[in-house]
């Protein structure tokens, strides 16, 4: 290894170890990592200049097909992808003014009264809303609302929320997985590679799609007991809070129901009409600040900048690997394991994926593998879309095993903690894992029947 390597592997390993530390805010902690590989990495190791203007990627932005692609990526997977952080931030900005406007609370309420309240139906409605929403609205807004509804709605009911809880966290990283939107890694592999909303839905979609039946079963079936013996303390409907409360204001409740459905009618269609993800989001974000003017500052303020420095010094510190020549050495690795064999591959990326994500946060490394995945497709020989999907499902699905895996778990659990609902490691793995298990046993068949 040459000695830019060797400080790429240092740099990338360092961060890593750090996060999952978490002692240090992850977003100081990339973006340190980040700056490091331009000035050590590429600047005294390598002496590159081209490396450093290609990792950050700034001239992406001014040219047309970052704006407007027939048919093609228009956002390079080198550096820094400005389409998956403008894309993130305009959706943010989307889901606050959906918030301000009491959106979450209603349809949660409103869901709950045409289900009389009962348990068991309760149950089965929040993990298929939570599965849904997820697949249009970044995965953490949903559990942040959901959950927070559901112990509201434990209180008034007397039951114990924990098992919606889990279900719902679980259903949303689900659902996160059926769409290019529905979750950060999707985004990242979605701009990388230049594939579409109707391109995940239709592969990724039919995995989770078939995955939600059996895992509404599974969780039916683990919390029985406990749903049984709620149900027949149901409570009255009439004793319960009109669904119309939780509007703050109808006209702006009106506006940002038509902006949500603005939004997922260009991404459904983005392929169709060129728009590509980075314009949708500055069009989304640009439309409510217009519609929800005398709060624009507020909504800005709820921006989750943290998150979006966050992915810039992440890819900065990937473009090392990149860079560097690393992610071809990992790419020939597997493909020397595998012995070319595309069932084989896909095996390994996908349970490598999902382990990995378990503990780790998925978006790292999901951006680490989208090099690694278009390498082995070169150079074996083997389709590229069949690994894309493989390491979309293990991404996004590993993270649920674990409370640590994903940020919807972390904001889920952290909800119940607060109203006094502990959900340690034990109670949370046990009823997660075999379902993650489930997950990814059921696409990894999905892929070997219908792509290899």
């Amino acid at each position: 290894m040459t000695m830019a390597q060797i400080l790429a592997v240092i740099i990338f390993v360092a961060m890593f170890i750090l996060i999952v530390l978490d002692k240090i805010e992850r977003q100081y902690i990339t973006l340190a990592c980040g700056l490091l590989t331009l000035i050590v990495v590429f600047g005294v190791a390598m002496h590159s200049k081209a490396a450093i203007i290609e990792t950050l990627n700034i001239k992406s932005i001014f040219t047309l097909g970052f704006w407007y692609s027939a048919g093609e990526s228009g956002e390079s997977s080198t550096g820094i992808n400005w389409s998956t952080i403008i894309f993130i931030a305009g959706m943010m900005i989307m889901v606050e003014g959906m918030a301000k406007a009491g959106f979450f609370r209603w349809l949660c309420m409103k869901l709950a009264k045409l289900v009389h309240y009962k348990p068991i139906p309760l149950f089965i409605t929040f993990m298929i809303m939570s599965a849904v929403l997820a697949m249009f609205i970044d995965s953490i807004t949903v559990i942040l609302f959901l959950a927070a509804v559901t112990v509201e709605l434990a209180k008034l009911l007397k039951f114990d929320p924990i098992p919606m809880i889990l279900s719902e966290i679980f259903c949303a990283n689900l659902g996160g997985s059926a769409t290019m939107c529905g979750d950060p890694p999707n985004i990242i592999i979605g701009t990388s590679l230049g594939y579409s909303f109707a391109d995940f839905l239709t592969n990724t979609g039919a995995m989770a799609g078939i995955s939600l039946v059996l895992i509404i079963i599974y969780f039916y079936v683990v919390f029985r007991k406990e749903l049984v013996q709620e149900e027949h303390a149901a409570a009255q409907p009439a004793s319960m809070p009109d669904p119309k409360s939780a509007i703050t204001n109808m006209k702006d409740f009106i506006v940002s129901c038509i902006i949500f459905a603005c939004a997922i009618v260009l991404l459904v269609t983005h392929a169709q009409t060129g728009l590509t993800v980075a314009f949708i989001g500055l069009f989304i974000s640009v439309i409510t600040l217009i519609a929800f003017a005398k709060y624009a500052l507020e909504l800005l303020g709820k921006v989750d900048y943290k998150t979006l420095l966050f992915f810039v010094g992440l890819f900065m510190v990937v473009g090392g690997l990149e860079q560097t020549g690393i992610l071809e050495v990992i790419a020939g690795f597997i493909g020397k394991v595998s012995g070319g064999n595309l069932k084989l591959m896909v095996a390994i990326i996908i349970w490598v994926s999902a382990i990995a994500s378990a503990f780790v946060d998925n978006i790292p490394f999901a951006a680490t593998m989208i090099p690694v995945v278009k390498s082995l497709a070169a150079t074996q020989g083997v389709d590229l879309e069949t690994l894309a999907w493989a390491l979309s499902m293990g991404t996004d699905i590993g993270g649920s095993a674990t409370p640590i895996g994903a940020s919807a778990n972390v904001v889920g659990t952290s909800v119940a903690a607060k109203n006094g609902y502990l959900i340690g490691w034990g109670k949370y793995c046990k009823a997660a894992a075999p379902a993650t298990v489930i997950v990814i046993l059921v696409s990894m068949v999905f892929i070997f029947a219908r792509y290899c």
